[in-house]
């Protein structure tokens, strides 16, 4: 029997959680079921994108990933299973998966309500979860259906002397995480200097961690990622610099002779 993950923006001060966890162990009494957080930000796709994408490959393959965010989906109730990189997803048609897998799932299939229900989480994607980490096949679940509800991730936007990116979440500690890699520096930069612009702020080098900065100056990591991150030591970067979820950050690089 496989691992569910379970992910959602259901919060912990109501028995929201409890109640799927129910029915999974209604289902399947010794299913393992471990979450990742129940404090995405409710209905924000963004936010719950982020998180699956930062920690989904970490579990073993096979894996499912039951994703209770913004649950009903678009027209009115609409739901996915699907495939991508070895672990399956189950989440509602609400724009998550295609910008988690950036449009490249193998499988997806449509999951339907049997009858009508004020919580898809518990009564659709949960049973459909449990079905698949017992091994089944995932098109024992519906019909091949592409996601109806279409978003788009927000591009890196690449130049011989400059890249232009994005904040892609702010995480608990105020921390600005974009969507610059390292290895889209290296591949502009060749090596070059470069100064990283973002608010008022100019920062000059990557730092092995904030705390290699003085208490309350910004500084510029890689996350475990690869992944630029703007921080300040022991203070809250976000709200101190002004930058938010889609705050624009460059990668400037001197010109070459």
């Amino acid at each position: 029997m496989g691992l569910i993950t379970f992910l959602s923006d259901f919060g912990y001060r109501d028995h929201y959680v409890a109640a799927v966890k129910a029915r999974i162990l209604q289902l399947a009494p010794i299913q393992p079921v471990l979450d990742i957080t129940h404090a995405i930000e409710p209905f924000n796709i963004a936010h719950a994108v982020y998180v699956l994408g930062a920690v989904f490959s970490d579990f073993p393959a096979g894996t499912v990933h039951l994703v209770g965010v913004n649950d009903w989906g678009a027209n009115g109730g609409s739901w996915r299973a699907a495939r991508y990189q070895g672990h399956f997803f189950v989440t509602a048609d609400n724009g998550l998966l295609p910008l988690l897998t950036d449009g490249g799932a193998e499988e997806v299939v449509a999951l339907s309500a049997l009858e009508p229900t004020a919580s898809p989480t518990r009564d659709v994607l949960a049973s459909a979860a449990v079905f698949l980490a017992q091994g089944h096949s995932l098109y024992e679940l519906g019909p091949p259906a592409p996601p109806q509800y279409q978003l788009l991730n927000r591009q890196l936007r690449l130049q011989d002397h400059r890249i232009t990116g994005h904040v892609v979440h702010v995480d608990h500690y105020g921390n600005l995480i974009t969507n610059i890699s390292r290895t889209a520096v290296e591949a502009v930069g060749h090596g070059r200097p470069f100064t990283i612009h973002f608010a008022r702020e100019v920062a000059r080098e990557i730092l092995p961690h904030f705390q290699a900065t003085s208490p309350g100056e910004a500084g510029c990591i890689y996350n475990s990622k690869g992944y630029l991150c703007i921080g300040i030591n022991q203070g809250h970067a976000s709200e101190l610099l002004g930058l938010h979820y889609d705050s624009q950050v460059d990668i400037r690089f001197p010109a070459t002779s």
